[in-house]
């Protein structure tokens, strides 16, 4: 008999088969094999909030194989992800396929090492409830405001809607910055800059203000006295202060900050992250060291590392780099109050990998991403970076200018990698140091260059930074960043532009419901109050059901209300008006949803019924006449670029638009790929010009014909006919189909009676699995009676 190890995914299976051997069989799940149903709410909230779990309606052929392989086996183990979700899948597992607690154990991997399989297998425990029960309040939560607040939205606002608890949240975030955006009154300011000559270089001094101190510019007046003042006057180098600065690394990834570096630096959306980062976790086929998963386990909010790993980045960085490189003691960091604290940071799981060297083994996006992580990781434990820093100030007729400067005396952990933020502005330059002067030198002023300026509202969300403030704010948690951001544009609250999220007037609409109606569902502090309580309910602390009561009760009160006060009403939600004119009655376009997406409809309907496909414009000229290209979609929704003066100009192409122009005639280049040849070209299609510039190859798909022919080849070789071949198949099928009927009969009552002595064997394990469960349900019965 063998053991059964479950895990969540094929790929996780395959590379840890590889490292547990032949004495185990390693499977499968799918992710959730039970859940409630879809049809209904499935939650008897009269009794506790009691779950209808049930096996996941297309899954049943998968189920039975896993119940097959438990019968084969002397002991299972639950290896799904080391996380809350991991951990009911588990659970449910064990329900699902009446496993007992003599031969059932989890086993959970904090990343797919031989080391650390091994290890885990080696040290076994039980489920833990507490993990699973947070999990389960998490979902029924979630049902219970998607059941009952969804059906309300569809009754007052549109059909189709839904609403969810983080969702709504992270939707009003944006409605509110929106607002600010709208609210903001620009206010004027002016700057004034002198270019600086030195008989060593030129260099550039900001106006600051007066011996007695800073002094604002705000009119153009104010300023171009100023100017007037110092026009033709020496500029003196009064004080000037050296010193040193010392930069220090950012910590290791977590799952917020790796989903927000990756948008900055690789444009990478999070769900998009979190796909990548979970085949680099779950491993990768490298060459002969054959499947290694790559990095630890990726939704973590813990900034911890383990002393193997730190030990090794030293060793790495003092052979790589040099002593110098590595700080006086080992970098440990702090993980933040309120962080579950279950696994380690994101990192490498072996720092010896090192991206250039495995590149070959990894598609595109997966060495960018490992780069990343790689990088970000032996950087952290490196030394610090010093500047060479120095600040001037220039007097003139009695006003101040500023000049500031660095160098890098020594890099550090930036030979390495440096992290991006935000705000361009805050992005350093290094390396343009100041040219060599001292107190009291005289400057020549070669330029004085004033310029107006008006403050700016806040900058709207990008995924990264929406991410950034959720973390801040204490809503959702590492596993439900991406998955948020996700749901709210697919369901249209909010839109891209750019990089940018802005609210869709749906989304507007439905959050000044919500703000209004539903205090709990849209309140920020409430969602993150709620996340502190399931938190709570990981740790033991309180039991779910006490969260769910607490919850429902504010909850259905608000939703009873809301339906007196809107009673015969349906609220108005506007359409978004375009700057696209009606081209039959002159009335602007606006954005209308249907059965297939987005469409321009005239705001003059019923009237009008003009419409027309929403065409994303591209900044690219048309080769052909020079209009504008846009993408478009076709009848079948798949994209396609075409030209805005459709019909009089035909151009079309299934190609994408790149960034790169042209050597020969200056247009813009398309990337084209041929599906025979696998080839990949930069393509000029401006007429005359047919400028091509080869970029790749890869082993393009086999089509059916090519496969047909490939199987009449080697029939050939063999001296088969392709139909002969094809025949043979049949007649090895009817030759097992011909075995006795006595044989099977045999077979079957054979493996009955091993089924029958199987079960009799675990009927004792199953008695003591429901003899606790029993325990746990009338100890929650009495907790809730004395609450």
């Amino acid at each position: 008999m063998s053991k059964l190890v479950i895990v969540e995914s094929p790929a996780k299976a395959k590379t840890i088969g590889k490292y547990l051997g032949v004495d185990y069989v390693v499977k499968a799940s799918m992710g959730h094999l039970r859940d409630l149903p879809k049809k209904k709410m499935s939650v008897d909230i009269e009794h506790d909030f009691k779950p209808e779990y049930v096996p996941i309606e297309g899954k049943e052929k998968l189920i039975n194989e896993l119940r097959d392989a438990v019968e084969e086996s002397d002991f299972v183990y639950l290896a799904t992800d080391p996380d809350r979700e991991g951990e009911a899948i588990s659970w449910h597992l064990k329900e699902l396929l009446h496993l007992g607690d003599s031969y059932t154990k989890r086993v959970t991997f904090n990343e797919i090492t031989k080391h650390a399989v091994q290890e885990g297998i080696a040290h076994p425990r039980d489920i833990d409830l507490d993990l699973v029960d947070a999990q389960q309040a998490r979902r029924i939560l979630d049902r219970i405001v998607g059941y009952e607040l969804s059906p309300f939205l569809w009754r007052k606002v549109k059909r189709g809607l839904s609403a969810g608890r983080v969702q709504s949240v992270a939707t009003r975030m944006v409605v509110d910055r929106e607002k600010e955006i709208r609210a903001f009154i620009p206010e004027e300011y002016w700057s004034l800059e002198a270019e600086l000559a030195v008989q060593d270089g030129v260099f550039t001094a900001n106006f600051y203000g007066d011996t007695s101190g800073k002094i604002e510019l705000k009119t153009e007046e104010q300023t171009n006295a100023i100017v007037e003042a110092v026009t033709g006057k020496p500029f003196i180098v009064g004080k000037v202060k050296r010193g040193k600065k010392r930069k220090n690394p950012a910590p290791p990834f977590i799952t917020s900050t790796l989903q927000q570096e990756a948008s900055r630096k690789l444009s990478f959306v999070p769900r998009r992250t979190m796909a990548i980062a979970q085949q680099l976790y779950e491993g990768i086929e490298i060459g002969e060291q054959g499947l290694t998963g790559l990095i630890t386990y990726m939704r973590t909010d813990s900034l911890r590392l383990s002393d193997e790993a730190t030990a090794a980045a030293k060793d790495y960085i003092i052979d790589r780099y040099g002593p110098e490189y590595y700080p006086a003691k080992k970098r440990t960091f702090r993980t933040k109050n309120g962080a579950q604290d279950a696994h380690e940071a994101i990192r490498p799981t072996n720092v010896n990998l090192v991206p250039e060297e495995i590149q070959p083994f990894l598609t595109p996006e997966q060495y960018k991403l490992y780069k990343l992580i790689w990088s970000r990781f032996v950087a952290c434990q490196m030394a610090e970076a010093i500047l060479d820093t120095v600040s001037a100030d220039i007097l003139s007729e009695g006003y101040v200018f500023r000049a500031s400067g660095y160098k890098v005396a020594f890099p550090g952990f930036t030979a390495v990698y440096e992290e991006s933020t935000d705000d361009a502005k805050q992005e350093t330059t290094a390396g343009k140091p100041l040219p060599n002067f001292d107190e009291g030198d005289a400057l020549t002023c070669r330029k004085l260059t004033p310029a107006q300026h008006f403050t700016q509202p806040p900058a709207r969300y990008t995924e990264a930074s929406l991410i950034k403030a959720m973390e801040e704010k204490g809503i959702g948690r590492p596993s439900t960043y991406a998955p948020t951001i996700s749901t709210i544009l697919e369901r249209d609250y909010v839109a891209k532009e750019g990089r940018s999220l802005r609210p869709t007037p749906l989304g507007e609409g439905v959050t000044e419901l919500l703000v209004d109606k539903f205090q709990s569902i849209s309140d920020l502090e409430f969602t993150a109050h709620m996340e502190e309580e399931l938190d709570e309910v990981e740790q033991g602390k309180i039991g779910y059901v006490e969260v769910l009561r607490k919850f429902y009760g504010g909850f259905e009160a608000a939703l009873q209300q809301a339906e007196k006060d809107l009673e015969g009403q349906r609220i108005k939600i506007k359409d978004e008006v375009t700057d696209e004119i009606c081209e039959v009655c002159g009335k602007p376009m606006v954005i209308k949803s249907g059965r297939f997406g987005k469409f321009l409809a005239c705001s003059g309907y019923p009237d009008c019924k003009n419409t027309k496909n929403i065409a994303i414009k591209t900044g690219v000229n048309c080769p052909k006449c020079g209009g504008n290209v846009v993408e478009l979609k076709s009848k079948r929704g798949f994209p396609f670029l075409g030209c805005d003066n459709y019909p009089e100009c035909t151009f079309m192409t299934w190609d994408k638009v790149t960034k790169k122009e042209c050597p020969d005639c200056g247009s813009t280049l398309f990337r084209h790929y041929d599906r025979e040849t696998g080839e990949a070209h930069f393509m000029c299609y401006k007429e005359g010009c047919g400028y091509k510039e080869f970029i790749s190859k890869r082993t393009p798909r086999k089509t059916k014909a090519q496969k047909e022919a490939e199987a009449a080849a080697a029939a050939a070789e063999n001296g088969e006919t392709v139909e002969n071949a094809a025949e043979d198949k049949p007649k090895k099928t009817a030759k097992k189909t011909t075995k006795s009927t006595a044989k099977k009969t045999t077979a079957k009552k054979t493996a009955a009676k091993k089924t029958t002595t199987k079960k009799t064997t675990k009927k004792a394990a199953d008695g003591e699995t429901k003899k606790r469960t029993t325990r746990k349900k009338t100890a929650v019965t009495e907790e809730n009676a004395d609450a």
